[in-house]
């Protein structure tokens, strides 16, 4: 995310949420094969254990990370309502895939199963309530075809998959790729929807879902509450062709779980924040957890970005997550206004290798903040820690070294 707040006029919402196992996984080259690799961390007081970073972003499978803050569930349906379409066969699949959704939706509510393969999508496919959209892991994968440009959804931009006010909604185990590499998406209100965009909705979960080739956020949460995404990657790789290319983004947006998720933005360079929390305008955003991610942003970003404006960030909690590669770990950043961030949690989380050196490369609040805790950090070859002095403002028992 950069200083630019004109780009979010037309995004807007209307009114209508210690460590434990890391995952990691390297994409080999192209289409090529993936070398998976699982690795336990040591505890916090291992500073050492903590010093692999992840090179990309396929989590492995396992224990579902825990939606704690907002307990969020999504669809409860059970009923199957199966895809026909074929994959693989270069032919437009929005159609098949959306008379699905909008099927098991007027029923109350269905599990839409894709098989592996390349689904086509030239339109924009909509969720409806209690409906949950799932494939086979990263080998089911939606992908932007060669008309996608052609058409917006309904908030005007580019969702391979928007939720569009519906509730109760699944996303899960299959791969979104917007074809940006390939695609010219430097197109009018491509900043107004995302590649994966839970827009106005309750109880929302994103699961197993990995996002690639993205010309936009990868994967948003724009109003509503009641969120999580979990076990869910993203990545940035192309070249000169964008700027603002955030990878998970809480945007006006209250009680939700960003937790155990690989997010890459700087595979190219390209990337933007890897994970922003923003208030646009002045609504708030608020009680987000973000904990056990591994996270490195891009060259125009930071690896998490708290962005306030007109509006307040508060109840943030931020724990456990290993933020590496980055131009710097964590901070602050003012867009629309000058509201107080307040009462956020900064708990044994590691930084290292980013690329400031010096005060601030780990942490940095360059403005006032209040009720801010910062405990049990560590932070290597990435500078220290940057709290100003502020009421309820504690920091303690942050460790730094210059090698990691």
């Amino acid at each position: 995310m950069t200083n630019n707040s004109a780009r979010f006029t037309a995004a807007r919402p209307t009114r209508h949420e210690g460590w434990r196992k890391k995952q990691l996984s390297r994409f080999l080259s192209g289409a090529g094969p993936v070398l998976l690799v699982l690795v336990w961390m040591a505890p916090l007081a291992t500073p050492a254990a903590a010093a692999i970073p992840v090179q990309s972003s396929l989590p492995l499978a396992g224990t579902p990370s825990a939606c704690t803050q907002s307990g969020a569930t999504g669809s409860s349906a059970t009923s199957i309502f199966a895809v026909t379409s074929t994959p693989n066969d270069s032919i437009d699949d929005t159609a098949s895939i959306q008379g699905r959704i909008n099927a098991a939706g007027i029923a109350g509510g269905g599990v839409v199963k894709l098989a592996t393969g390349t689904y086509i999508i030239n339109g924009k496919l909509q969720m409806q309530n209690n409906v949950a959209l799932v494939g086979q892991g990263v080998g089911t994968i939606l992908k932007a075809g060669p008309s996608f440009t052609n058409n917006t959804g309904p908030a005007g931009g580019y969702p391979i998959v928007t939720t569009a006010g519906a509730d109760n909604t699944t996303l899960s185990h299959f791969t979104a790729d917007q074809s940006g590499d390939t695609l010219n998406g430097n197109v009018a209100g491509r900043l107004n929807e995302y590649v994966i965009d839970v827009r106005e909705s309750t109880n929302s979960l994103v699961q197993g879902v990995h996002t690639k080739n993205p010309f936009t956020y990868s994967i948003a949460f724009v109003g509503g509450s009641g969120w999580c995404v979990r076990d869910s990657s993203t990545q940035s790789a192309t070249n000169g062709k964008y700027v603002e290319l955030d990878g998970i983004h809480a945007m006006n947006t209250s009680k939700g779980d960003i937790v155990g998720n690989i997010v890459d933005q700087r595979k190219g360079t390209d990337g933007d924040d890897g994970i922003a929390v923003h208030t646009f305008g002045d609504e708030d955003v608020h009680d987000i957890r973000v904990a056990n991610n591994n996270v490195r942003g891009g060259r125009h970003g930071a690896g998490i970005d708290l962005a306030g404006g007109s509006g307040v960030i508060y109840n943030i909690n931020l724990s456990g997550n290993t933020v590496w590669g980055s131009p710097r770990g964590l901070h602050d950043a003012y867009y629309d206004g000058t509201e107080q961030i307040h009462h956020i949690q900064i708990v044994g989380n590691t930084f290292m290798n980013n690329d400031i050196k010096t005060t601030g490369g780990a942490v940095d609040f360059e403005r006032p903040v209040t009720y801010v805790t910062m405990t049990d950090n560590t932070a290597c070859n990435s500078g220290d820690y940057r709290l100003p002095s502020g009421t309820g403002n504690i920091s303690a028992r942050n460790t730094y070294t210059v090698l990691c």
